[in-house]
């Protein structure tokens, strides 16, 4: 097996605010950033990697179909504070082959796994 892991994961959205603040209620700890000319957006780490939300331009459609997966300390609060943010609870925290986890969907409708950490 290869020995491969995640240095970047890029979210772009047209409600940066509303995702950021999303990803944050996870335990995300984001700081702006600019790199040069490029556009104003938001990193925070992600294990050795990082995630950055960046805005999406407007003639552009965000991609719904991303489905990502975290462990987190807390699933189920998560899932409380989801729809409060612009989310929505897709399934409550249950024990899975894969651990305890719950689903819910950010703000612009990507799934999100929460998995007990």
């Amino acid at each position: 097996m290869a020995d491969i892991s995640l240095r970047l994961l890029v979210l772009k959205t047209h409600d940066v605010s509303g995702v950021v603040a999303f990803y944050q209620s996870l335990g995300f700890t984001f700081t702006e950033e600019q790199h040069g000319k490029g556009p104003l957006h938001h990193s925070a780490p992600l294990g050795d990697g990082i995630i950055e939300i960046y805005p999406l331009p407007d003639d552009k459609t965000v991609d719904s179909t991303t489905r990502l997966g975290f462990a987190i300390a807390d699933p189920d609060s998560a899932v409380g504070g989801a729809e409060s943010l612009g989310g929505r609870v897709i399934k409550p925290g249950r024990g899975t082959p894969w651990g305890y986890m719950a689903s819910v969907a950010d703000p612009d409708g990507r799934t999100v796994e929460l998995y007990r950490a």
